[in-house]
């Protein structure tokens, strides 16, 4: 009969000298080559190859749509900066989208004319420049051949510039390029119309988008999201307001400085110079002025002086006392802070960037103006830009001053002063 007690079980199950004893089997018991995997793996397996796959989805469908979004942008801006205007007339009684098309109506028209005046005195500069080109190479040539001593004629230069192999390749690359440049031509035009078609939509439906979008937020939210929609319309249409004045301002003193100097496409030459100084800011002015110098210079060298002077002085004046004046109640941004904000969205957004850098950085210090808490400034001098030198025996000149308007009569250190009681 077996034993049955604890003794002989537990000689049952010792093992034999000099023998190693088995593994114990793991706990989970799954191990060994019929286990089997969890039950969890395969389904985050396939939860992370769907996120990697709508990620991959996402940036893909994002890059290819970048165009897009970038036009929705403006047009946001664009329907912001002439809502003012069209709920102005919407307020008395037009309809909204009467109003909106108005407003583009003389956006289009004022644009479609200023082109026409730039692309006027481009065409008649560069017919003038084709025309007078025999007489500016002959100076050229007489010049080189007076103080080179060469024998140098204009039959042989023109020639020479014909038979090149330069002006061959140049011929032959602009002929290649033609299709390019009607494919972007084209390009150009449709995205304009896209930009149009949108802006006119947010700005003639603004108030249903509004509604549209707080009718999936809290009544506390939905007060947050027309607070900000206000400021960014005040903001926005301030400043193309502000800065549509200053370039009207702008434009007229130019072109009285051009009429009375003679020089020629004056009109062109001053919008030329109202719109590119307001709205490229800090250099815009001189940008804007690099024209008009150039072409009172064909006219005569001392009127590019005259130009230049003209527009430092008037740069002058503007910063100190028209533009404090127009953008204290509308825009009011600091110069260096508007020069970065149009450098970053240059870097961002190319010159749409540029373009919309300076209104959204002015909603964005509006909005922020009107969350952020703000406190009194202490009476500090150093917040003042003074040092406080009390307790700190001033600085070298005061000391020296000190020294030489000492009296002669005061006593040296080590002797005896008068008064001192030791008489």
């Amino acid at each position: 009969m077996a034993p049955t007690d604890e003794t002989g079980q537990a000689a049952r199950h010792t093992p034999p000298p000099g023998t190693t004893p088995p593994a114990p089997p793991p706990a989970g018991g799954n191990a060994g080559p019929g286990a089997r995997m969890p039950r969890w793996l395969p389904r985050a397996m396939v939860l992370a190859l769907s996120l990697i796959a709508v990620f991959q989805l996402g940036s893909w469908a994002f890059h290819q749509l970048t165009g897009l979004l970038i036009n929705i942008l403006i047009a946001f801006f664009l329907a912001l900066a002439i809502e003012p205007a069209v709920s102005w007339m919407s307020a008395r009684g037009m309809r909204r989208g009467l109003a909106t098309f108005i407003v583009f109506l003389a956006v289009l028209i004022a644009a479609a004319g200023f082109v026409t005046l730039l692309g006027s005195m481009l065409a008649g500069q560069i017919v003038k420049m084709v025309e007078d080109f025999p007489d500016y190479l002959d100076s050229v040539i007489n010049w080189v051949n007076g103080h080179f001593h060469t024998e140098l004629r204009r039959v042989d230069v023109q020639e020479g510039l014909l038979r090149s192999d330069w002006l061959r390749n140049y011929v032959q690359n602009s002929a290649t390029g033609v299709l390019d440049v009607s494919a972007q031509v084209l390009g150009g035009l449709f995205q304009m119309l896209t930009i149009v078609l949108f802006s006119f939509y947010f700005a003639a439906d603004g108030p249903r988008l509004r509604r549209a979008l707080c009718s999936v937020l809290p009544p506390a939210r939905q007060a947050e999201v027309l607070r900000a929609w206000e400021i960014a319309v005040d903001k926005t249409g301030g400043y193309l307001y502000s800065r549509g004045l200053m370039a009207l301002v702008s434009g007229v003193a130019h072109y009285i400085l051009l009429e009375i100097l003679g020089v020629p496409y004056a009109p062109a030459l001053a919008v030329w110079v109202g719109l590119v100084s307001q709205f490229i800011p800090t250099i815009g002015t001189y940008l804007a002025g690099a024209l008009p110098m150039l072409i009172a210079f064909t006219v005569n060298p001392w009127y590019a002086l005259w130009v230049l002077g003209f527009v430092v002085v008037y740069q002058q004046f503007e910063n100190y006392m028209l533009q404090p004046k127009l953008t204290s109640k509308t825009v009011d941004i600091h110069p260096a802070v508007a020069f970065g904000s149009v450098i970053a969205g240059t870097a961002l957004l190319g010159a749409v960037g540029a373009l919309i850098a300076i209104p959204a950085v002015a909603t964005l210090q509006a909005f922020l103006g009107a969350y952020v808490k703000r406190y009194d400034v202490t009476d500090d001098p150093r917040v003042h830009g003074h040092r406080d030198r009390r307790g700190t025996g001033g600085g070298a000149f005061t000391r020296m001053r000190k020294l030489w308007t000492r009296r002669p009569d005061a006593a040296l250190p080590g002797e005896d002063g008068p008064g001192d009681g030791t008489a």
